[in-house]
């Protein structure tokens, strides 16, 4: 019987050569518990999956006595990359699936209290999959091509996605160059940016819709976005804050926020089911130390939630995230325990359309050092794991928004610190994966 510590959050880390990224996968935290055992299967295989001769059967386990919604199943393969096309079945239902080199990620509509549930998946080495086709989540990374450089601004030109971007030194604040002024990923429920450049702060954007909609953000006007769209808005004021789960250090009595680099390189991977982005920070000069950082955010479908997943070439000191401050947003705290992780929330009518927004970043407990506040961020500060070899050290922890225009969104106090505690306490209570390769 083998436990598996690692992580498989969808992200293909081997992918792209960037030295701190390729191992980050190794050393994530275990949200996801995974035990090979041998898991019998009665159902007879559907009549439309028999180009498909292999199989693997999953058990997948709910260990809270209460129910859970939109369950990311993470279900490890030996070389993924040998599956060619697969379906993956429950009862005979079709069930979304999404491939990476290393895990099938499935996602499970919910699951009920302590519920035991048989999924399977059927695969080939070649063939043309049969497989749920919507499109849950996305990321991209968009700028001009055509124009030119005139000292800090980009000047003509027309927008193009990109999946690689070494960020030109000409590039600052309102230069013109990037849509939106960085990258952006979303799910159904939220859409999140954040600036590339000397801020490097997330920001949120609200949606009315749970259609994808970044694609069309940005292109109508640089800061049409900032008024209410068909689609929804920009909804958070950035400005010198921490924004929403930004990266910074604490020094002192401030949050500082990445700024001063030797150089910057961002990578974006678009998928149905899961989609991320990863930044990697060269000679990132802190108050107190220079070092290599990368961050890696991901999104999967049906949730608010974004996964930050943070290495450092050296330990970082102090390192620390945050919510900006808002006079409108009421604070709550809480430093987790063995049933639930740690959190910072808040929530009011601290939105940029004048209506209740919650926020909120979620921590392992043991992670935790301390929560402080500066004239611009409610700040939590972390202690980062090292690798044990001196190569690199590491960091989580999860943010989301929550908008009360958003489809079936959530209006009121009460029942934003209830999903809050629900999020703390699922991530503290992972679904149990048993796997059996035949």
């Amino acid at each position: 019987m083998l436990y598996c510590t690692e992580l498989f959050v969808g992200i293909c880390l081997n992918a792209i050569d960037c030295s701190f990224c390729t191992q980050l996968h190794k050393r994530m935290r275990n949200l996801v518990i995974l035990i090979f055992i041998p898991v019998i299967i009665t159902a007879c295989r559907p009549s439309t999956t028999n180009q498909f001769p292999e199989t693997v059967s999953v058990e997948v386990i709910n260990p809270l006595s209460e129910s859970r919604k939109d369950v990311e199943v993470f279900i490890p393969f030996p070389d993924a990359s040998t599956i060619g096309a697969f379906t993956v079945r429950s009862n005979e239902v079709l069930l979304p699936a999404q491939k990476d080199s290393i895990s099938l990620l499935v996602v499970l509509d919910s699951l009920k209290a302590n519920e035991k549930r048989i999924i399977t998946v059927y695969y080939n080495t070649s063939g043309v999959n049969e497989n749920y086709n919507r499109k849950r989540t996305q990321a991209e990374l968009s700028h001009r091509f055509g124009g030119e450089w005139k000292d800090r601004e980009y000047i003509g030109g027309k927008f193009r996605n990109v999946d690689h971007l070494r960020v030109p030194p000409e590039h600052k604040d309102h230069s013109w160059f990037l849509r939106y002024e960085g990258p952006g990923w979303e799910s159904e429920k939220v859409g999140y940016r954040f600036y590339l450049d000397q801020r490097n702060a997330i920001d949120v954007f609200g949606k009315k819709t749970p259609d994808m909609v970044l694609m069309g953000v940005g292109q109508d006007g640089f800061d049409s976005y900032h008024n209410m769209q068909s689609w929804g808005m920009d909804i958070m004021k950035v400005g010198k804050s921490l924004g929403l789960g930004s990266i910074g250090v604490w020094s002192d009595t401030t949050a500082i926020r990445i700024e001063k680099t030797d150089s910057v390189e961002c990578d974006v991977h678009d998928g149905d089911l899961s989609s991320w982005i990863r930044t990697c920070y060269y000679g990132w000069k802190t108050p107190h130390d220079t070092v290599d950082v990368t961050s890696s955010l991901a999104i999967y479908a049906g949730t608010r939630l974004t996964y930050h997943a943070i290495e450092a070439s050296k330990n970082l000191a102090s390192l620390c995230t945050g919510i900006v401050k808002d006079k409108e947003g009421k604070v709550f705290k809480s430093m987790g325990g063995n049933s639930s992780w740690g959190y910072m929330a808040t929530f009011g009518k601290q939105s940029l359309n004048n209506d209740n927004l919650g926020l909120v970043v979620l921590f392992p407990p043991e992670s935790f050092v301390a929560f402080h506040e500066d004239a611009f961020s409610n700040v939590v500060e972390f202690k980062m794991i090292e690798d044990g070899e001196g190569f690199f050290s590491t960091a989580e922890y999860f943010f989301g928004a929550a908008w009360e225009l958003e489809p079936h969104g959530i209006t009121n106090e009460t029942d934003f610190i209830k999903w809050v505690e629900k999020s703390a306490r699922e991530l503290a209570n992972p679904v149990i994966v048993n796997v059996n390769v035949k």
